[in-house]
């Protein structure tokens, strides 16, 4: 308990430091993709002193240099540090609007051209995705939680409609992403902080061109049995590789 509180304190010091920086290089040139080099770092430094080691599988499926929507399970607040590190290149949150509450971390949000979103008004909430898809015309990817809040037993929740309404209408492909272990790492509602070893699953893109608002839900399946899949294949037997377990994958969605 001592350790998690001194890595809590230290984590705190760790993050209004960067903040801190992430607001003072948005007055630059290339600002926002600045900041998000910052919150890599950032990310990378805090997962390092919290002895959290991540294992990344699947980045060739990664589309370089085109926009597309990440979608990942939400177990912990640890999840936003292991994508912050882990998945490559330049991205742009979405997230729920009390982040950017937070003093200077959320004006560091902003600084990173990061999408606050209200889950309680539905027309607030279209905005912000409007917004989004306005990042994605730019040439940026998203990212998301589909899930909405953290999971508090590692079971993968119902997904919510919002970011495929997204991807749908901007015609980009999503690119679901499995986190195996960061909820024995610092569960939900939870300050103790464990070392552990995390999984990180990148699969391969899901064209949405096919799918239309009508018929959405079953994209969100297909999403939701692929994440699902990995999570289950790569908890269980931890030996698989991504190339192994494919068909199976290809055969759920």
């Amino acid at each position: 308990m001592i350790r998690s509180a001194l890595l809590v304190t230290l984590g705190v010091a760790i993050t209004a430091f960067f903040s801190f920086w992430a607001v003072i290089f948005s007055f630059f040139a290339n600002a926002e993709n600045n900041v998000h080099k910052v919150a890599n770092l950032w990310s990378r430094i805090l997962l390092f002193l919290c002895s959290t080691k991540v294992e990344v599988i699947g980045c060739q499926n990664i589309r370089q240099g085109k926009p597309q929507v990440f979608m990942a399970n939400h177990q912990s607040d640890f999840d936003i540090l292991i994508t912050l590190a882990h998945v490559p290149g330049q991205f742009r949150w979405i997230a729920k609007k009390e982040l950017f509450t937070i003093p200077i971390f959320g004006q560091a949000m902003r600084a990173a051209g990061y999408i606050e979103i209200d889950r309680q008004n539905h027309e607030k909430a279209l905005q912000s995705l409007d917004l989004a898809a306005l990042r994605i015309r730019e040439g940026k990817s998203v990212m998301t939680f589909p899930e909405g809040t953290r999971s508090r037993n590692g079971e993968i929740k119902p997904f919510k409609q919002g970011t495929f309404y997204l991807a749908i209408q901007s015609g980009v492909p999503i690119v679901p992403i499995t986190i195996i272990g960061s909820g024995e790492i610092m569960p939900k509602r939870s300050l103790k902080v464990r070392p552990g070893r995390i999984k990180l699953v990148i699969d391969k893109p899901i064209a949405t061109r096919d799918y239309t608002l009508e018929n959405r839900q079953a994209l969100i399946e297909r999403v939701r049995k692929v994440i699902i899949a990995n999570h289950d294949a790569y908890r269980d037997t931890g030996t698989e590789t991504l190339k192994d377990i494919q068909p199976e994958i290809s055969a759920a969605s």
